[in-house]
């Protein structure tokens, strides 16, 4: 028998997978049990059991990282993704996967990432610009014929999307592939905006929405939603656009300009399309509450115009009464026509037997008489009358004679007036020289008051009393 020679790599020990997997775990605990990072969380998940897992990140590399969920309460900051912190903890390796992460115990800020510091700046910018107004925004069509669909053509978002609907409305649904994610996604998402809004609206095959959709990713992975033109170009489609980009906590920049944000693609969907058995239903409903409403209001006008008829005699009644009456009346109008006759025929008769030539060869005599006696009572109440009124005649002559301003010149006096025409009430009131005019009863003469002498009335009168007459003499009359 010879002797084989042995393999000098066959005294070489051969490990387990297991056994150099946690080999490898306990060098890297050993050599960096305590590890000082700073990076930026772009993965952040909250696990049911309590722990936190995410991803630390800078310009090049990543590491995965794992919070205890003893140690949740003691980080200084809660994770979120884009937060740059400083975390404090032990290097390990997890042998399932062949990947080694961070076990963080300690957590606390070191600032807002670049990345999102960046998208802050630019949707300050763009906000300022007015380009996230709500009134700049357009409503949605609410019976689509054709819906454009702006996604990966592979992956579970677009058969969502078509799944969805389908089983709600019935239109054509026109997907324009892109890539979502790399550097060439933005530029291609932007041309497809373009494209769509470029076709001709009565080509047949313009949407009347679009959805712009991407499952749900990293901020690095969603990052081409965030570039500044393709959020200009969403602002310049005149088609009415959804933004369906990530899950509902990621949110990117076409999320603020687009016309509405779903929270998920076959939220988008559901936003885009109407349910085709909830219209049937509704218009159902509509058909049905009209029925009703047109049923309730014939039989409300049945039932007015019967109560309406129950206050109202029949016609017939009517016609038969007003018969009855002028057949009743038509009887009795011939008997009544004799009776009326017979009447004034009676009358006749008694005033012609008053009637006789007689009458009308009476002596004048008797009329005379007549008038004697109506005299007689006249006479003396129509002397009575003209008594009274001579008597009212009498007095008011006097009072006339009382009143007649001319009466006292026929006695011998005058009026003065002066040169105006004003009566002289008072002789004092006439200076010197003043020219006045006196008024008798026949005619009138001009004078002036020559002197500023004052003589008494009684003594005027004295000088102008005429001689008295002896008693007993006769007027002799005037020689002249």
């Amino acid at each position: 028998m010879s002797d084989v020679a042995a393999d000098p790599q066959s005294n070489v020990q051969a490990y387990s997978v297991s056994e150099l997997a946690f080999a490898l775990k306990r060098t890297l605990e050993d050599a960096y049990g305590f590890v000082r990072l700073r990076g930026e969380i772009s993965k952040v998940t909250h696990h049911s059991n309590g722990h936190v897992y995410l991803t630390l990140k800078d310009e090049r590399a990543a590491i995965d990282g794992v919070v205890w969920k003893g140690s949740v309460r003691g980080l200084g900051v809660r994770p979120e993704q884009g937060l740059e912190v400083i975390v404090t903890g032990k290097i390990t390796a997890y042998p399932a996967g062949s990947r080694y992460q961070i076990v963080i115990e300690t957590m606390e800020a070191a600032g807002v990432g670049a990345l999102l510091a960046q998208l802050e700046r630019l949707k300050a910018r763009l906000s300022a610009e007015g380009l996230f107004e709500t009134s700049r925004k357009r409503p949605l069509p609410s019976t689509p014929a054709i819906v454009g669909v702006i996604t990966s053509p592979t992956g579970a978002v677009i058969r969502d999307i078509l799944h969805r609907i389908r089983e709600r409305w019935p239109c054509r649904v026109i997907v324009w592939p892109v890539v979502v994610q790399g550097e060439q996604a933005a530029a291609q998402v932007r041309a497809a905006i373009e494209g769509f809004c470029a076709m001709d609206a009565n080509s047949g095959v313009r949407p009347d929405v679009l959805i712009v959709a991407r499952g749900g990713g990293s901020v690095e992975d969603l990052w081409a939603f965030n570039d500044e033109a393709l959020a200009r170009a969403v602002v310049a489609a005149d088609i009415p656009l959804i933004s369906a980009v990530g899950h509902e906590t990621d949110t990117t920049l076409i999320d603020f300009v687009s016309d509405r944000r779903a929270p998920t693609p076959t939220g988008a969907a559901e936003m885009a399309t109407p349910v085709l058995a909830e219209l049937r239903a509704a218009v159902a409903d509509l058909g049905a509450r009209m029925h009703r409403c047109g049923g309730r209001v014939l039989e409300d006008r049945r039932t007015r115009v019967t109560a309406a008829g129950r206050s109202l005699t029949r016609a017939l009644d009517q016609v038969e009464f007003a018969a009855q009456r002028f057949n009743l009346a038509a009887s009795r109008l011939a008997a009544g026509l004799e009776k009326n006759a017979t009447a004034h025929e009676h009358a006749l008769t008694r005033v012609a037997a008053r009637l006789s030539p007689l009458l009308l060869q009476r002596p004048q005599r008797v009329q005379q008489e007549r008038l004697d006696r109506l005299a007689v009572r006249l006479t003396p109440a129509f002397q009575r009358g003209l008594a009274r009124t001579t008597e009212r005649l009498a007095g008011l002559g006097k009072l006339h004679a009382a009143v007649n301003p001319d009466l006292p010149m026929q006695r011998g006096f005058a009026r003065v007036h002066r040169a105006d025409g004003g009566l002289v009430r008072s002789g004092a009131s006439l200076a010197s020289g003043e020219a006045v005019r006196l008024v008798f009863s026949d005619t009138a003469r001009d004078a002036v008051i020559d002197a500023d002498t004052t003589v008494p009335v009684a003594a005027v009168a004295r000088t102008q009393r005429p001689p008295a007459r002896p008693k007993g003499a006769a007027d002799q009359g005037d020689l002249f």
